[in-house]
C-alpha cells in the first residue's frame, strides 16, 4: 500500500490540519480505515488517536482509493468538532447502544362485527319439462349454466322470440350426434 497526499491544508479556527490523499493498493482489497489511519500518522508525523479518516473510496477498475482525512491538534479538538457517526468509525467513541424496552404482549384486535347481508330474492320456481332423453337433459343444464345472467340484466342472445338455452339446446345435441337426434 502506498499513500501520496494529493493536497493539505491547514484550519486554525478548527485546529486542524485536512488532507486530501490517494492510496494506490495493488493486488489487495481496499485499505481498512484503520490502516488508513497508521499511514497519514506515520506521513504527516502525528499520533493516531488525532487522525480522523472522514471518507475512503476506491476508483472503479482501478486498485487506487482517494480519500479525506483531519489531523487535529489534540484528541479534545477532535471529540469537540467532529460528528459523532465519525467518531464512532475511527474508534474514538463507542456506538450508542438503544436499550431494547421490554415487549409487552398485544391483545388481539376486537373482532369486528359483520354487517347483515341483505335478504337474496328467492330465485323462479323451476320451469317444467317435457321428458326427453338423458343426454338432451345433461347437455341442456351444462348450456343453463353457462347461460345464466345475474337477475335485472337482460339477456342479449335472445332473438326470434326463443330464450337463449332453447336456441343452443337445439344447436349443440345436432352438432354431437351429426343431425340424427329425434328419428
Amino acid at each position: 500500500m502506498e499513500l501520496e497526499i494529493v493536497a493539505k491544508r491547514d484550519n486554525p479556527l478548527l485546529k486542524r490540519t485536512e488532507v486530501r490523499f490517494r492510496v494506490t493498493h495493488p493486488s489487495e482489497p481496499s485499505p481498512q480505515r484503520g490502516a488508513l489511519r497508521d499511514q497519514l500518522a506515520k506521513a504527516l508525523h502525528a499520533t493516531r488517536d488525532i487522525v480522523i479518516v472522514d471518507f475512503s473510496r476506491s476508483e472503479f477498475g482501478r486498485s487506487a482509493s482517494r480519500g479525506y482525512a483531519k489531523v487535529y491538534k489534540s484528541k479534545e479538538d477532535a471529540l469537540r468538532v467532529e460528528r459523532k457517526h465519525i467518531l464512532v468509525r475511527n474508534g474514538l467513541l463507542e456506538a450508542e447502544k438503544k436499550e431494547e424496552k421490554p415487549k409487552e404482549p398485544r391483545a388481539p384486535p376486537p373482532k369486528r362485527e359483520e354487517a347483515p347481508k341483505p335478504a337474496e330474492k328467492p330465485a323462479a320456481p323451476p320451469k317444467e319439462e317435457k321428458p326427453a332423453a338423458k343426454e338432451e337433459k345433461k347437455a341442456a343444464g351444462k348450456e343453463e349454466r353457462k347461460t345464466e345472467k345475474p337477475e335485472g340484466k337482460p339477456s342479449t342472445e335472445k332473438k326470434e322470440g326463443k330464450p337463449a338455452t332453447e336456441k343452443k339446446e337445439e344447436k349443440k345435441p345436432e352438432a354431437k350426434k351429426g343431425g340424427k337426434e329425434g328419428k
